[in-house]
C-alpha cells in the first residue's frame, strides 16, 4: 500500500512549554508584588488584590494550557486513487479543516475491494465508496454510513474515436476501477440497455479513475468509465464522451464509511472529521476561483478544464450530507440482481447522519 501522509500536524510540545513558562513568569511578578506590599504595610489588600490578579490569569491561561497538552484525534481514510470526488477531503486537510478539529490525518492509497475489510480491522478508520459500503453491510460487515455527499453520479463512458454506436464495443475491451464498484455497476447498465452482455466485452480492473485514464490514454482499451476531470482530459487528448451513465442507474456515490466500532468507542474523533469534512463542503461551495485554482494544481489541467469539473462538482454535491432513499432502494434493487436481499429491507438502518451539523 502507497501512503500519503497529508500535512496536519500535531500540535506540538513546545506550545505548552511556552504557555507553563509565560504563566510562571506571571506568577513570579505576582509574589514580587506582593512582598512590596507587605514591606510598604500593605498586607491584607496587597494579598487580596494578588488572590484576584491569581484567579484571573489562571482563568486565562487554563485552557490554553489544557488544548496545548491535548493530543490529537489521528484518522486514516483510504481512497483508491486520485479523483475530483475527493475534493472535500483534499480541502479539509490544505484549508486547515481538520487541524481546527484538532485532527491528525492520513491518507491510505487502497483498492476499493479491500477498504470495508480494513475499516473492520481496524487497519483504517474510513473509506469514501458510499456503494461499496451499503454492499459490504449487507454482506455482514459491521459498517455505517456517517455522510453521503451527492444524490447522482458524474460517471461518463469515454471511446476511441472510431466507437460510433454501443455495438462497436462487441470484442473489444473496456476499463473498469474493478468488479462490483459503481463503474462496474453503470456499465451493467449500459450494456442491458442495449441489450448486450458482459460476454460481449471483456473487462479490466483497474483499482481506481486514474489508473483507467491511464488505461485508455495508452491504448490499452476502446473505452473506459471516468469522472471530471479525466473525461475532458481524455477529449482534450483526441477521445470522446461516448455517454453519459449516471441516470442508468440509482448507485450512491461518495462520502464516509466508518465501523459500527469507530462510532462506538470514537465517536467524539467521528464527530469532528464528519465536521471537518462538511466545513470544506461549504469552502468549495464559497470559493469558485481557489476551487478551481486546486483543481489545476492537482490533477493537471487546463484552466477550462478545471472549471468544468468545479461546476459538475457543485451541480451533484447535495444540501446536507444525508443520502437520499429512493438512490439506497434503487441500489438494493441492482444488488439483488447477484444476491438474495430481504424484500422489506430498510437500507437507512445502515446509516447514522446523527453527527451531520444539521442533526443537532
Amino acid at each position: 500500500m502507497m501512503r500519503c501522509l497529508l500535512a496536519a500536524q500535531p500540535v506540538k510540545r513546545s506550545r505548552f512549554v511556552s504557555s507553563l513558562r509565560q504563566f510562571l513568569t506571571l506568577a513570579l511578578r505576582i509574589l514580587t508584588l506582593s512582598r512590596s506590599g507587605r514591606e510598604k504595610g500593605e498586607g491584607p489588600r496587597a494579598s487580596a488584590a494578588v488572590f484576584v490578579i491569581t484567579l484571573f490569569i489562571l482563568t486565562l491561561i487554563t485552557p490554553a494550557i489544557s488544548r496545548a497538552a491535548e493530543s490529537p484525534y489521528k484518522i486514516r481514510i483510504g481512497f483508491p486513487s486520485l479523483a475530483f470526488s475527493y475534493m472535500p477531503f483534499y480541502v479539509a486537510q490544505e484549508k486547515g479543516f481538520y487541524k481546527k478539529y484538532h485532527i491528525e490525518s492520513e491518507y491510505i492509497q487502497m483498492t476499493t475491494t479491500i477498504q470495508p475489510q480494513a475499516v473492520v480491522a481496524g487497519n483504517i478508520n474510513y473509506f469514501t465508496s458510499v456503494s461499496t459500503g451499503i454492499s459490504a453491510a449487507i454482506a455482514g460487515l459491521p459498517l455505517v454510513m456517517v455522510i453521503n455527499f451527492c444524490d447522482v453520479s458524474p460517471w461518463v463512458l469515454v471511446t476511441h474515436k472510431d466507437i460510433n454506436k454501443p455495438q462497436d464495443l462487441v470484442g473489444k475491451t473496456v476499463a473498469l476501477s474493478g468488479i462490483r464498484t459503481s463503474p462496474y455497476y453503470f456499465f451493467q447498465a449500459f450494456l442491458k440497455k442495449f441489450e448486450m452482455s458482459e460476454k460481449d466485452v471483456g473487462i479490466i480492473s483497474t483499482g481506481g479513475t486514474a489508473d483507467s485514464f491511464r488505461a485508455l490514454t495508452s491504448n490499452r482499451v476502446v473505452g473506459t468509465i471516468l469522472t471530471p476531470p479525466f473525461d475532458d482530459k481524455a477529449v482534450s487528448l483526441g477521445y470522446k464522451k461516448f455517454m453519459q451513465l449516471g441516470e442508468l442507474a440509482d448507485i450512491p456515490y461518495v462520502g464516509l464509511v466508518t465501523s459500527q466500532n469507530e462510532l462506538k468507542t470514537n465517536r467524539e474523533s467521528v464527530r469532528r472529521t464528519v465536521n471537518a469534512v462538511m466545513d470544506s463542503v461549504a469552502w468549495l461551495r464559497a470559493n469558485r476561483a481557489e476551487s478551481a485554482k486546486m483543481i489545476v494544481d492537482k490533477f493537471k489541467v487546463s484552466q477550462q478544464e478545471a472549471e468544468n469539473t468545479y461546476a459538475t462538482l457543485i451541480r451533484i454535491l447535495n444540501k446536507d450530507g444525508r443520502l437520499n432513499p429512493k438512490v439506497a432502494r434503487g441500489y438494493l434493487d441492482i444488488l439483488r440482481q447477484e444476491r438474495p436481499i430481504p424484500a422489506d429491507f430498510d437500507p437507512m438502518k445502515l446509516v447514522d447522519f446523527s453527527l451531520l451539523p444539521g442533526a443537532r
